[in-house]
């Protein structure tokens, strides 16, 4: 059993193989980060650093297994997910599902060592990460409660750190949303083929021939914010240009999906990555050259 919960750990919650669990996280993680150094003006508590960062990864494991219960029956008719634990048998639904309420505990007992604020904004992220799975099979917007889902360590970090989810909380939580629709987007055109078969939805089978279209105006958006942010906060030169190369980034991401091609579109997925990072570290210089 030990070592089918520790490959159950490794298992993304978007889904993917292990050797691309590493990057995929992080999509999960920069946001987070994002929030904690602006809340803390560049020098967040470390000790609520710690508790949202291993908060972040237990919740990610928690999310990804009831991603993975809730598609147990059709990752196996996708050649990327078909041998995922639940999918293959290699995990049994009990020991899952055990699990999870393992991690859910967990979890529980991180936010606690916060605040009451952080306690009811993470009862409202549980929710939602909950439900996200099984959102696919209803709608063409999942990839809208993914961006809500992957955007709640921004106010869960505002009300930690400060007790309180200004506006500025809420910009940065809007050009996250918009980043997250977009690439999850790429995500979903990397499966389109075999969602359409099975019956899976996702905005990459809405939008059409739109979507790239689509996605570079959602990121666009992100970047528009992000710049409001940068000078409404007064952040130093850095900042500014860690927007200009994740134009950049955006435009390789274009280029790199023009012909659509599967593994493309998961690779331009893969690689918001860099974009996350380079806004993460603009911030840091920024923050260390505020005048």
């Amino acid at each position: 059993m030990g070592h089918e919960l520790l490959l159950k750990i490794h298992i993304d919650l978007p889904g993917s193989h292990a050797a691309e669990n590493q990057p995929e996280i992080l999509l999960l993680l920069w946001p987070t980060l994002w929030a904690l150094w602006l809340a803390g003006d560049g020098h967040p508590n470390p000790t609520v650093v710690l508790i949202m960062l291993v908060g972040t990864i237990v919740m990610r494991s928690a999310g990804c297994i009831i991603n993975d219960f809730a598609d147990r029956n059709i990752d196996g008719h996708v050649a990327r997910t078909r041998d995922r634990p639940l999918a293959s048998g290699a995990l049994s639904v009990t020991r899952a599902m055990t699990l999870f309420a393992v991690l859910i505990l967990f979890a529980a007992w991180l936010v606690i060592q916060l605040n009451m604020l952080s306690v009811a904004v993470s009862l409202f992220a549980l929710v939602v990460a909950v439900i996200y799975p099984f959102t696919k099979r209803i709608t063409h917007l999942p990839q809208l409660v993914l961006g809500i889902a992957f955007s709640m360590g921004i106010p869960i970090a505002y009300a930690a750190l400060t007790g309180s989810m200004p506006i500025e909380c809420w910009l940065l939580f809007a050009a996250n949303f918009c980043w997250i629709v977009a690439y999850d987007t790429y995500y979903a055109m990397a499966d389109r083929d075999d969602d359409i078969l099975i019956g899976i939805k996702s905005t990459a089978i809405l939008f059409g021939n739109a979507d790239r279209s689509v996605i570079l105006v959602l990121q666009l958006i992100a970047l528009i914010i992000l710049t409001y942010i940068g000078i409404s906060q007064t952040l130093g030169w850095h900042f500014f240009v860690g927007i200009f190369l994740c134009i950049g980034i955006v435009t390789y991401q274009q280029v790199l999906t023009r012909e659509r091609i599967p593994e493309s579109c998961f690779k331009a997925f893969l690689n918001n990555n860099w974009f996350g990072a380079v806004i993460q570290f603009g911030l840091m210089l920024g923050m260390i050259e505020q005048p």
